[in-house]
């Protein structure tokens, strides 16, 4: 029996830290996309989908057992993709502005076990929830440029689930989870170095249930009308947060590429 339990928890820290890369990398950027710097009558809008290619490193535990050390690029991610969705929005009147972004992942991975004594196969799907609402005040603007101070919340919900086929542990299943709040705060900006390439960029950082929460991007974009612009530039983010066997500590860094349409 001690051999069994041996194995398993072999496996479950394989499956979960894996499942869990998968789903934290493929999480979007917190990009906003900005209304037009210049001052306006009424509400401006604008919403983003954006693209993260972004690596993990960091340490993963779950199931109250020892935490693995990942390392792993975009690329090995990709494969494990089921469903993706990721929004980012605007609203801005004058000098104010409120901001959301939504995002969900999940992600699963199989393999066969060894021997197949204990089990024949496990299987492991991660999902991931994050949630970010705020509200900023431009500090600096004018008609080239904006400089922003924000401050919000961050949501996050991770689950893993494994399950068992074959061998003794046929049509066993486990699940850990945990979900916890961050406060954020920061800066954002945007300036215009000719009437249609801009820089823009974002520093936040934050705490909470997490012991460290943090944001970093910049990038530059290109308006090829007062509705729509394209954004390509690079991001980093890192999170550290643990509690009750669960930890997630990890930095994702990447490129990043979108599409910004203004209403």
């Amino acid at each position: 029996m001690k051999v069994h339990r041996i194995f398993t928890a072999m496996v479950l820290i394989s499956a979960s830290a894996g499942s869990a890369a998968s789903a934290a990398d493929l999480q979007s950027p917190f990009i906003i996309p900005e209304a037009k710097p210049a001052v306006s009558d009424g509400w401006t809008f604008a919403v983003s989908p954006y693209f993260w290619g972004a690596g993990i490193s960091g340490d993963v535990g779950q199931f109250g057992l020892p935490a693995v050390h990942l390392e792993s690029d975009f690329g090995d991610i990709l494969k494990d993709l089921d469903f993706g969705f990721m929004a980012v929005g605007e609203a801005r009147y004058d000098r104010f502005s409120i901001f959301g972004d939504v995002i969900y992942t999940k992600v699963s991975s199989g393999a066969s076990t060894p021997l197949g004594i204990v089990a024949e196969r496990v299987d492991a799907t991660s999902e991931t929830f994050a949630g970010l609402v705020g509200a900023g005040y431009a500090v600096f603007q004018d008609g080239r440029g904006n400089l922003d101070l924000v401050a919000g919340a961050r949501v996050w919900h991770a689950s893993t689930e494994i399950s068992f086929s074959g061998g003794l542990l046929d049509g066993v299943s486990a699940k850990d989870s945990a979900t916890w709040v961050d406060a954020m705060a920061g800066v954002r900006g945007r300036y215009f170095l000719t009437d249609n390439l801009y820089l823009s960029a974002w520093a936040l950082v934050g705490a909470g249930q997490a012991d460290l929460d943090w944001d970093l991007a910049a990038g530059i974009g290109y308006e090829f009308s007062d509705r729509i612009s394209a954004v390509a530039g690079y991001r980093a983010l890192g999170v550290d947060y643990s509690h009750d066997g669960f930890v997630f500590d990890v930095v994702q860094q990447g490129p990043i590429l979108g599409l910004v349409v203004r209403f």
